[in-house]
């Protein structure tokens, strides 16, 4: 478990309040109908939990003291499992006018379903699923603005073919892909097994382009995320994009890829 200051800070409270109400740890915990364990490792700052946040808020009538504390933890954690780069990438994100997105290993987030993100996340042995998850459905409301953004998106074959979460979930996923593809503003290209090597296979990476600045792009691997912004780097992206569209389906194609692997789920 990462160390997360504001975890400990809530355990040194919680003791501080316990101690002014001269309860024991086996008192609290009788009172609150948990583990006098369970508040040992409160206590520690090893773990909290919202419901024992706000059900300290209740016993110590403390109003909401105690939850605010275990949103800012839990603000925290999040941040900490985040690639570098990347929280400055979403700033960003929300604010491109287009998209050039190439995925070699796995569905972009903005275009993933709640099951299939959290299969990943749970695959990865993370901590605050639930939370994570929210956080990249929450991002997905950067397609649906008032002026939404143009998106092209090359999708490896392989990438619709990993079966991610199960039969049921990549069948969904398959599906919002199917519909993502039908709308006037995005273009969803497949890149078909038979291409062998390409250029998009050095890993995803994603271009964003703006009114007002020059473009920037970010790419990620093995957990590592990197917010390019240097003019002669994001070149480099932008002719490795040129060279593995050279590679992809015509559209029509693409969709005709992407209803054949449903049907073989």
């Amino acid at each position: 478990m990462s160390e997360n200051r504001a975890r400990i800070f809530f355990g040194t409270e919680l003791r501080r309040k316990r101690e002014e109400a001269g309860l024991t740890g086996k008192e609290l915990a009788d009172a609150l109908g948990c583990t006098p364990q369970w508040i040992s490792t409160m206590e520690s700052g090893r773990k909290v939990s919202k419901q024992s946040a706000e059900d300290l808020d209740t016993y110590f009538k403390t109003g909401d003291y105690f939850r605010r504390h275990w949103k800012l933890i839990n603000e925290i954690e999040v941040q900490f499992v985040l690639p570098p780069g990347f929280p400055e990438y979403l700033e960003y994100e929300k604010k491109a006018t287009s998209y050039r997105i190439s995925c070699a290993l796995l569905i972009n987030g903005l275009f993933q379903t709640e099951d299939y993100t959290r299969s990943i996340l749970l695959a990865n042995g993370g901590t605050n699923v639930s939370e994570l998850t929210a956080k990249r459905m929450e991002r997905q409301t950067a397609l649906a603005r008032e002026v939404s953004p143009h998106t092209w998106m090359v999708l490896d074959e392989t990438v619709l073919q990993r079966t991610v979460g199960g039969p049921d979930v990549m069948r969904e996923q398959l599906s919002v892909l199917l519909e993502a593809s039908e709308r006037v503003n995005t273009m969803l290209q497949v890149i078909p097994k038979s291409a062998g090597y390409h250029a998009g296979l050095g890993g995803d990476f994603t271009i964003l382009s703006f009114d007002e600045r020059p473009d920037l792009a970010y790419t990620e691997s093995a957990g590592e995320g990197f917010l390019i912004e240097k003019p002669v780097r994001v070149r480099d992206k932008v002719v490795r994009w040129d060279l593995l569209r050279g590679y992809a389906l015509p559209l029509e194609e693409s969709r005709a890829v992407i209803r054949t692997t449903m049907e073989r789920l």
